[in-house]
């Protein structure tokens, strides 16, 4: 069982569901994957409806340390990315299990 959904995956897919050429797929699907980026960055949040939402939180600087050597390292502050499925998409994941 495969793990991992590649972006080579999705352009198969809209390839061999749509019709569309291989190179039209692959625009397409970097297209929608600037979109939510360029958004997200913009905008600080984007909600998919009856699929989640993501968002940005601010992390502050902190002292961290390596379990193995017990050294303390500071780790610097940053942006991270949060996502919130939506209730349908719980749902849908909850009543469709395998």
């Amino acid at each position: 069982m495969r793990i991992n959904l590649t972006k080579k995956d999705l352009v198969n897919s809209v390839y061999m569901q749509l019709g569309f050429s291989k190179k039209i797929s692959e625009n397409l699907i970097d297209d929608f994957f600037s979109l939510i980026i360029e958004n997200i960055i913009k905008n600080q949040k984007l909600k998919i409806s009856k699929f989640g939402t993501f968002s940005i939180r601010y992390k502050k600087s902190r002292i961290g340390r390596n379990p193995k050597t017990k050294e303390e390292k500071k780790i610097s502050a940053r942006k991270v990315i949060l996502f919130k499925p939506s209730k349908e998409f719980k749902e849908y994941i909850n009543n469709n299990e395998i």
